[in-house]
C-alpha cells in the first residue's frame, strides 16, 4: 500500500508546524533577539528565492501555465517573506527597547 505524496508532504508540514511551535515557545527572553535576527538572515535568502520564482520566463506554449504557477507563488513567497522580515524587526525594536534605561 502506497501513500500518496500529497497525503505525506501534508504530514511533514504538520509536523513542522507543532515542532516549529514548540521551539519558538520555549524560548528564553535573552535568547528571542538572536533568533529573531537570524530569522531574518533566512528570511532574506528566502526573498532572493522567491524573487527569482516570481521572474520567472517561460518557452511559451504548453510551459506557459507553469510558469505563471511559479510567478504566483514566487510573488506569494515574497510577500510572505517581507511580512516576516519586517515584524522580526518590530519585534526586535521592541525586545531591545526592553534593556534600555528608563528615563525620570
Amino acid at each position: 500500500m502506497d501513500v500518496d505524496p500529497t497525503v505525506f508532504r501534508l504530514a511533514i508540514f504538520v509536523l513542522a508546524i507543532f515542532v516549529g511551535y514548540y521551539v519558538v515557545w520555549s524560548v528564553t527572553p535573552a535568547l528571542h533577539t538572536p533568533l529573531m535576527a537570524v530569522t531574518n538572515a533566512i528570511s532574506s535568502v528566502i526573498i532572493v528565492g522567491a524573487l527569482l520564482a516570481a521572474a520567472a520566463s517561460g518557452a511559451g506554449g504548453e510551459a506557459s501555465g507553469n510558469v505563471m504557477i511559479s510567478k504566483g507563488a514566487g510573488a506569494i513567497a515574497a510577500a510572505f517573506a517581507a511580512v516576516n522580515i519586517f515584524g522580526g524587526f518590530l519585534v526586535t525594536q521592541r525586545m531591545l527597547a526592553m534593556y534600555k534605561k528608563k528615563s525620570k
